[in-house]
C-alpha cells in the first residue's frame, strides 16, 4: 500500500517537481497539491494523507501558524520544505519544535535540476516521516519546556577528563535540546553530530545556547574542548575529536559522506574511539538508519561507556536499535532519564577510580 502525500507549496513549479519526484517511486504517491494552507485544510479532510510536505513561507496563512493548528487539532507527519536562508533556518527550527518530523531545503540555483538531485533525500525523508511517532515529538516538546538542569558535578576531575560524544538524526534536534537543557554548567565537554544541512547548524547552536546552562556553538577547526561547552558539527563537514598535547581539540573534515551523511556520526564516534578511549561516553539518540552503530561498537572496544535512547522515547528507532543490535551499547534509557543516567555513571565511575 502506497504512502499518500499531500504537497503544500505556493510555487506551482515546486508542486509539480515534488509530485514528479514522489510519484516516480513505487511506494509513494501524491494524492493532492495545494497552493496554500487554507486550501490544504480542506484537502486533508477529503484525502486523509499520510504525510504532508509544507513550505515554511506561505501566502494567506503563515506555515508555522498552520503547523501549530494542525499539530493541535490533527497531529500528522509533516516534512518542511525550507529555503536556505537565515530566516528560513529560524522558521524551520521553530517548525521542528512545533512537531514537524524533518525538513529538506530547496536548491538555491537551477531549481528543476536541483530538485532532481534532491530526489533521494526527499523520498527517504517522506518514508521516514510516515514511520515517525508524532505523539513522541509532541511529548518531547512539552517535557522540554519544564526541564531544569541536573545538579552540578561534585568532582571537577570528571569535567576535565571525560567527554560526552552524541549522535542523532530524525527527531534529534528536539532530543538534543532536551538532553543539553539538563546538563549542569560544569559538565564534561560535549561533541555532537546531528544530521543537518549547511546553513542550519549555526542557527541550531545559537538557539540552544540561549536555552541551556552550558555554552553551545557550531564547531570550528582546532578549538580546545572545554567543560561546560558543546560543539555541534557544521552541516557540511565532519566533526572529529583529536589531541593536541594534553588537550582535546576539534577537527573538521571535508571528506566524502559516510553512510550517505556529512556530517556523519560514525566519523565522530571513530575519532572518539581513537583519541579518547575510556574517557569517552557515547550517546546515540533518535534517527533513521545505522549511522553511528559501527562507530559506537568501536568506542566500546576502546573502553568507552555507551548509552542509547529507548524505542518508546525515539521519534524514529533506527540508529539506537542498530547500535544495540551490533552490541555497542551498555545502557538503554528514556530520553528524559538519559542526562541523569549519564551523570550518575560519571559520578560512580569517578568514585570507583578514586578508591583504586
Amino acid at each position: 500500500m502506497k504512502t499518500k502525500v499531500l504537497v503544500i507549496d505556493d510555487s506551482a513549479l515546486i508542486r509539480s517537481l515534488l509530485s514528479e519526484i514522489i510519484n516516480d517511486t513505487k511506494d509513494l504517491e501524491v494524492v493532492g497539491t495545494a497552493p496554500d494552507p487554507l486550501v490544504a485544510r480542506e484537502m486533508i479532510k477529503q484525502l486523509n494523507p499520510d504525510v504532508l510536505t509544507l513550505d515554511v513561507e506561505m501566502p494567506r496563512m503563515d506555515g508555522l501558524d498552520f503547523l501549530e493548528k494542525l499539530m493541535r487539532l490533527r497531529p500528522m507527519p509533516v516534512l518542511m520544505v525550507s529555503t536556505l536562508t537565515e530566516k528560513g533556518s529560524e522558521i524551520t527550527l521553530r517548525a521542528l519544535e512545533l512537531g514537524a518530523t524533518d525538513f529538506v531545503t530547496k536548491p538555491k540555483m537551477g531549481i528543476s535540476q536541483g530538485m532532481q538531485q534532491y530526489a533521494d533525500e526527499i523520498t527517504d525523508k517522506i518514508r521516514t516521516a510516515a514511520r515517525a511517532k508524532i505523539s513522541t515529538l509532541q511529548s518531547i516538546a512539552k517535557s522540554t519546556a519544564a526541564q531544569t538542569p541536573q545538579a552540578a558535578i561534585r568532582n571537577p576531575l570528571i569535567s576535565s577528563e571525560k567527554l560526552l560524544i552524541i549522535g542523532a538524526s530524525t527527531g534529534g534536534t528536539e532530543a538534543i535540546k532536551a538532553f543539553l537543557m539538563q546538563m549542569p554548567s560544569d559538565c564534561p565537554g560535549i561533541l555532537i553530530t546531528q544530521h543537518m544541512p549547511a546553513g542550519f547548524t549555526k542557527s541550531f547552536a545559537t538557539r540552544l545556547d540561549g536555552l541551556c546552562k552550558i555554552s553551545v556553538k557550531e564547531a570550528s577547526d582546532g578549538e580546545r574542548v572545554l567543560p561546560g561547552h558543546a560543539y555541534i558539527a557544521p552541516g557540511d563537514q565532519h566533526l572529529l575529536l583529536a589531541r593536541s598535547g594534553a588537550n582535546y581539540v576539534t577537527r573538521l573534515s571535508d571528506a566524502e559522506p559516510v553512510n550517505r551523511h556529512k556530517p556523519s556520526v560514525d566519523v565522530l564516534f571513530d575519532s572518539a574511539a581513537t583519541h579518547a578511549g575510556k574517557n569517552a561516553v557515547g550517546i546515540i539518540l533518535t534517527g533513521m538508519g545505522k549511522d553511528g552503530a559501527a562507530g559506537m561498537l568501536r568506542m566500546k572496544h576502546a573502553g568507552a561507556y555507551n548509552f542509547a535512547q529507548n524505542e518508546e522515547s525515539c521519534v524514529v528507532y533506527g540508529m539506537p536499535r542498530e547500535a544495540v543490535v551490533q552490541g555497542g551499547v551498555h545502557e538503554i534509557g528514556h530520553l528524559k532519564d538519559l542526562p541523569r543516567m549519564v551523570l550518575q555513571y560519571l559520578a560512580t565511575n569517578s568514585e570507583r577510580a578514586m578508591r583504586v
